[in-house]
C-alpha cells in the first residue's frame, strides 16, 4: 500500500483496513499519508485508529504532516550539501592533496580518512556500453540532480528502478546504523564511493551486488531476459588517501574485468591474483592477434609449412631448440628455418622480448578454448 501511495505525487492519502473496505468489523484503520514536496514522495506517515478520525484529531494529523514535511525537505538540503563536501573532498584526494582533503572533510568525513578504505565505483551496464575513461580520474558531477536521501527504504528503490540509488541508500543505511562515515558521490552516470575496509558499508555493498546478480541468474534460469540496467561494481585494494588516485584506478579495472565477464561484483585483489587469459577474450583482442597471425596462417594454407604450430613450440619451451624440435617430431635445423621464415614473413625479430611476448598472447586469444 505504501508502494502505491509512491507513484502518486504528492499530497496523496491512502486508507487501509477498517469499516470503509472490509465492511465494518474489529479490523484497525490505518491512513497513510506522503510525506513531500517533489514529485515523488520522500516518505510516508502511517495513523491507526479504531474509526474514521473526527474533526479535531483530523487537524491535528494535518499539523502533523506539516511539520513533518518541513523535516523531511530540511534533512533534504542538508543532504545534499554534505554531498558536495564529499565531492570536493574525493576531488582533492584524487588531485594528490591528502591533507587539504582532510580539512575540508572535518568531522563529517575525517574519520573516514584515518583508516585504510575502499574506493567503489558502480554503473549500470546500460550506461557502461561504449564507455571509455582515458584519464582514469574522476568526473565528479554537481550539476546533476541530487538522488534521494538515504533512509527511503529497499522498497522505495525497487519501484524507481534505478539500482545506483538502491546501491547508495543500502551502503549509507548500514553506515548509518553502524556509525561509521562513508563518502558517496555522483560522477555523471556512475557512483563513487569511500568506505571503511572490512566496514558495514563495504560489506553492504557487496551484498547488494551479490543480491542483485543471484536475483538476476535466477531470472535467466527461468527464461528471462534480465534487466537491460545492471549493476556493475568495481572495487579497490585497502588504500589511504596518499594512494586514493591509485585506488581509484584500481577500482575502475575491477569495474571493466566485471563488465566484461558479466559479474555485478569484482574485486582488485580478485583482479591482481588472477590469470590474463581470461582477458584476452575481449572482441578487439581477437581482432589484433588474428591480424597479427594472419600471414602466418595464409602461409600455412598453402601447404609450405607449419608454421604457427612451430611458432607456438618454439614459444611455450623459451626458445630452446632441441625441445621445441622435440615436441614437433623434426630436426633443429628445420625449426630454426621455420623462425626465420616467421621473422621474413612478420618483418619483426624473435630477438625482442616484446615481440614475443605479443605473440604468444595472440596465440593464446586465438587458440580453441582459450587455451
Amino acid at each position: 500500500d505504501v508502494e502505491r501511495l509512491r507513484e502518486r505525487p504528492a499530497p496523496a492519502s491512502a486508507v487501509v483496513g477498517g469499516s470503509e473496505q472490509h465492511g465494518g468489523g474489529d479490523e484497525d484503520r490505518v491512513e497513510l499519508h506522503s510525506l513531500g514536496t517533489g514529485r515523488r514522495p520522500r516518505a510516508a506517515l502511517a495513523v491507526g485508529t479504531a474509526a474514521a478520525l473526527g474533526t479535531a484529531e483530523r487537524y491535528a494529523l494535518h499539523s502533523a504532516i506539516a511539520l513533518l514535511t518541513l523535516t523531511t525537505e530540511r534533512s533534504r538540503s542538508l543532504h545534499a550539501a554534505e554531498q558536495r563536501i564529499g565531492a570536493a573532498v574525493l576531488r582533492m584526494l584524487l588531485a594528490g592533496e591528502p591533507e587539504h582533503a582532510r580539512t575540508v572533510a572535518g568531522d563529517l568525513y575525517g574519520g573516514l580518512l584515518d583508516a585504510p578504505f575502499r574506493m567503489i565505483v558502480a554503473e549500470v551496464a546500460s550506461a557502461s556500453a561504449g564507455r571509455a575513461h582515458a584519464d582514469g580520474h574522476a568526473r565528479v558531477a554537481l550539476d546533476k540532480p541530487e538522488r534521494p536521501a538515504p533512509g527511503t527504504g529497499a522498497a522505495a528503490v525497487a519501484a524507481s528502478g534505478d539500482p545506483l540509488t538502491g546501491l547508495a541508500d543500502v551502503v549509507e543505511a548500514a553506515a548509518a546504523r553502524s556509525g561509521e562515515a562513508v563518502l558517496v558521490v555522483p560522477d555523471g552516470d556512475r557512483l563513487v564511493l569511500l568506505a571503511a575496509d572490512g566496514g558495514a558499508a563495504t560489506g553492504a555493498c557487496t551484498q547488494y551486488a551479490e543480491a542483485l546478480e543471484t536475483a538476476r541468474l535466477t531470472q535467466r534460469e527461468q527464461g528471462g531476459a534480465g534487466e537491460d540496467d545492471e549493476l556493475v561494481v568495481g572495487l579497490s585494494a585497502p588504500a589511504g588517501p596518499i594512494a586514493a588516485a591509485t585506488a581509484y584506478k584500481q577500482a575502475e579495472q575491477a569495474l571493466s574485468v566485471a563488465r566484461r565477464r558479466g559479474r555485478s561484483l569484482v574485486e582488485h585483489e580478485e583482479v591482481a591474483a588472477g590469470s590474463v587469459v581470461p582477458l584476452l577474450a575481449d572482441d578487439a583482442v581477437r581482432a589484433f592477434a588474428d591480424g597479427l597471425l594472419r600471414a602466418l596462417k595464409d602461409h600455412d594454407a598453402t601447404g609450405r609449412g607449419d608454421l604457427v604450430a612451430s611458432l607456438r613450440a618454439w614459444l611455450s619451451r623459451h626458445g630452446q631448440w632441441d625441445a621445441a624440435a622435440a615436441d614437433l617430431g623434426v630436426h633443429r635445423h628445420t625449426l630454426r628455418y621455420r623462425m626465420r621464415r616467421v621473422e621474413e614473413i612478420l618483418g619483426r625479430s624473435l630477438d625482442d622480448p616484446d615481440v614475443r611476448m605479443e605473440l604468444w598472447l595472440a596465440l593464446k586469444a586465438t587458440s580453441a578454448g582459450g587455451e
